[in-house]
């Protein structure tokens, strides 16, 4: 599909839809998501249900509805809208003949547009209506809809009002509907409750009308819903103009949802639209402030990467530090609104780097879960906490066992994403340590980050197998990152993030000692921790097998044998497929035989570890690469990453491409081994950031400094970010002549940092640069 007809570029914040394709639909809704970290709305039309994929996600909503699946709840939609010319009803419906659709949005501040004609053959209405997911207050949407070419309508009727017949993936949430109107406030509520957990879900729609008079209101209770149809006076009037705000809260936001959601709904609604705005506005522009990277040289590829920033941002629940980050954030039910090993590795460097506060909370999120965690290594008959492959609120595993179906057979497949992948556990240690030095910040470590690391030690000291006739730890039965081959010894990315993990806990648990040896006889106590598992820590670190580069070929081996499986690519596995929905990995799928991997595993080493030569590292990318499907959005950043290592930015630059229009071009299928998957990428999404700051730029995290270096593509004239490292703002600039680090008159203390290799005093209110 050509880029013409998915979009238009306006600028670097904005796009537009001319080109209206019902085919898209699945895409829009996903793409042009107005949210906030707390709830979500799908970009759909008012007059559209749940047929068009329509959804109001909201955060720690988790039910189960079929027996299988947990999942965030979609909350009864408070924008439902039906015009009625002379009694009959009108709106730009897929495969309507004589309506026309624009759609825009606005990725600076989050605003849905939509400009519709409506039955140009007729009545030659016209729709406008615009919405944002407010950052000023979490609970609203607001939105600001007008209907014009009114002149010869006599009749005119608008019905609005709170749908609880809502799409679902996996069964209906929410049952025991109330619903009320208050004629005097001009507020109307829709009550739910959900099947499983009993929450309280309560949408609150506050309404007026800024330049018409109501004739006559009917209200419309049904079982689901409650509607309000205005009979609306349009006589000598051109257009109607109405400003609502939908109001959401739940029985986990507080004890009584309904007195909050009606009375926030009267307090907003005495504001203007434009007034909301603006307090909105001005907390992105805060945002941005930190987030922003200025891209100059291509414009569509600006928008693409603040595309990319925008949906990491508002995944995010930076608002509460026991919410994940869902693999689909809240674009939809797909992935259960649930964090997997994405919200470490992908999601949280780029917080880390400027909103440090909002990395802290999605570390102390894995804290929360601690016991969630430790049930699940204890059912599998381990110590210490096995983190859950998909972790919702309590932290508990969500991933069923059997996850995808056999299109062929229609048989379950039986995955084990949840009892074999187990590198989610140190892959959190990793994130633990990477916050630490980048903040300095001991006091996480003592309250929250020490408790995780030395769990996770415990849980490895449980999981490692001794091979007594090689003298080394090995592990055993593993999924690493290519999820294609499951049930496999030694996965070279598994194995080096374990030990890493067990050498930091050791490092936290030496450092405390030492220079806080009282809290960390608190913390000791409170886990039961002993010195004789002090002792094995280390004697697992010290003998875990860790698999080497050859001296020969340089290479690494995936995991034990993998070199003897068929040496074959991915296009030629596409022709041995009887149905182009087959599932590729486990236990029979056409790539588990063969060196064919679905993601970046070898090559995602080298984008957290630091340890290798170039010469390795250029090895293994020119090997893995061809033979690498890219069957998960995580993996183009990280190919990028690596190619911006070797000095290949042109490499790096078709990586960018391929990474930042996944969801923005819509190249990913919303359907996998029989199973919806579709929304946003949002592990894809925080790795376009990593991609321009560790990649282009080169930077890298060690525990002496940060340090660069920097490759630009051609694509491209200059790109400017900030970073925040040990709480000193940094503005940073690179181009094809230099690369300026500039330190921020505000900032407290001056920085060593290392560019090409070479250290750089940078003093407060001063800048390096480094002439190429």
């Amino acid at each position: 599909m050509s880029e013409k007809k998915l979009f238009k570029v306006i600028d670097g914040w904005n796009l537009e839809i001319n080109n209206f394709d019902k085919e898209q639909l699945v895409h829009y809704g996903s793409n042009l998501l107005c949210g906030n970290g707390y709830l979500a709305y799908r970009g759909t039309l008012e007059e559209w249900d749940k047929e068009q994929y329509k959804a109001c996600i909201v955060s720690d909503t988790y039910d189960m509805a079929d027996g299988k699946w947990r999942e965030l709840t979609n909350a009864p939609d408070g924008l439902l809208t039906q015009i009625y010319i002379d009694d009959r009803k009108i709106g730009h419906y897929p495969g309507s003949k004589y309506s026309e659709t624009q759609l825009g949005f606005d990725y600076r501040y989050g605003i849905f547009k939509r400009k519709s004609e409506i039955e140009k053959n007729k009545f030659n209405i016209s729709i406008e209506s615009e919405r944002f997911a407010s950052y000023d207050n979490l609970h609203m949407i607001a939105n600001k809809y007008q209907i014009n070419n009114l002149d010869l309508v006599d009749k005119f009727e608008l019905k609005i009002g709170i749908d609880g017949d809502v799409w679902n993936l996996n069964g209906e949430h929410l049952n025991n509907f109330v619903g009320e109107y208050d004629s005097e406030k001009q507020i109307l509520y829709l009550k739910a409750e959900t099947v499983e957990k009993k929450i309280d879900i309560v949408t609150a729609l506050a309404f007026k009308l800024d330049n018409a008079e109501i004739r006559n209101i009917k209200i419309e209770n049904k079982e689901k819903s409650i509607f309000l149809i205005l009979e609306i006076d349009v006589e000598g009037i051109n257009q109607v103009e109405m400003q609502r705000n939908i109001i959401i809260y739940s029985s986990n936001d507080l004890e009584d949802p309904l007195a909050a959601a009606v009375s926030n709904a009267e307090k907003s609604i005495k504001k203007s639209y434009n007034d909301l705005l603006d307090e909105h506005q001005d907390i992105w522009n805060k945002k941005w402030e930190l987030l922003d990277i200025k891209l100059k040289g291509n414009q569509m590829d600006q928008l693409a990467l603040r595309f990319n920033l925008y949906h990491n941002i508002i995944a995010t629940p930076a608002h509460s530090d026991k919410l994940p980050i869902g693999a689909r954030g809240l674009s939809c039910q797909a992935y259960q609104g649930a964090a997997f090993w994405d919200q470490e590795i992908f999601n949280l460097p780029m917080f880390l780097f400027t909103e440090t506060e909002t990395a802290k909370n999605i570390l102390k999120y894995r804290y929360h879960t601690l016991d969630g965690a430790r049930k699940k290594a204890k059912d599998l008959g381990y110590d210490g906490s096995f983190y859950a492959w998909i972790s919702g609120k309590s932290g508990e595993e969500l991933c069923p066992s059997f996850f995808f179906k056999d299109v062929i057979s229609g048989r379950k497949i039986r995955n084990h994403f949840n009892d074999w992948q187990i590198h989610v556990s140190p892959d959190i240690s990793y994130a633990v340590w990477q916050y630490f030095i980048a903040s300095d910040d001991i006091e996480f470590i003592i309250n929250y980050g020490a408790e995780i690391l030395f769990e996770v030690a415990r849980f490895l000291h449980s999981r490692l197998h001794y091979n007594q006739y090689k003298d080394q730890y090995e592990i055993i039965r593993l999924l690493g990152p290519d999820e294609y081959h499951e049930n496999v010894d030694n996965n070279a990315f598994s194995n080096y993030q374990s030990k890493f993990a067990l050498k930091k806990a050791l490092y936290f648990y030496f450092k405390l000692n030492n220079e806080f040896p009282d809290q960390l006889d608190k913390i000791t106590k409170k886990i039961n921790l002993s010195e004789d598992e002090i002792t094995a820590w280390q004697e697992l670190a010290e003998k875990l097998y860790l698999p080497k580069p050859d001296p020969q070929s340089k290479l690494i081996e995936q995991f034990d044998g993998y070199f003897k499986l068929e040496d074959t690519k991915a296009e030629e596995l596409e022709k041995r497929l009887i149905n182009k929905e087959e599932y590729w990995g486990w236990p029979n799928g056409v790539a588990v035989f063969t060196q064919v991997i679905k993601q970046a595993d070898v090559i995602q080493l080298f984008t957290l570890h630091d340890i290798f030569s170039q010469e390795v590292v250029e090895a293994n990318y020119n090997y893995y690469e061809p033979r690498t499907q890219h069957g998960s959005s995580l993996s183009p950043s990280q190919y990028a990453i690596t190619a911006a290592q070797i000095g290949n930015p042109e490499e790096t630059y078709r990586y960018f491409e391929k990474s930042a229009y996944i969801d923005l071009k819509s190249t990913n299928k919303a359907v996998s081994g029989g199973t919806f998957i579709g929304g946003i990428h949002t592990a894809a999404a925080g790795g376009i950031w990593q991609l321009i700051v560790n990649g282009f730029a080169g930077m890298r995290l060690n525990k002496k400094s940060l340090s660069f270096d920097p490759v630009l593509t051609e694509e491209w004239e200059e790109i400017e970010w900030k970073i925040t490292y040990k709480n000193q703002k940094l503005d940073c600039i690179l181009n094809h002549n230099h690369f300026v680090i500039k330190s921020s008159s505000k900032n407290t203390k001056n920085l060593i940092l290392n560019v090409f290799g070479k250290d750089y005093e940078l003093k407060v209110g001063e800048e390096i640069e480094v002439k190429f």
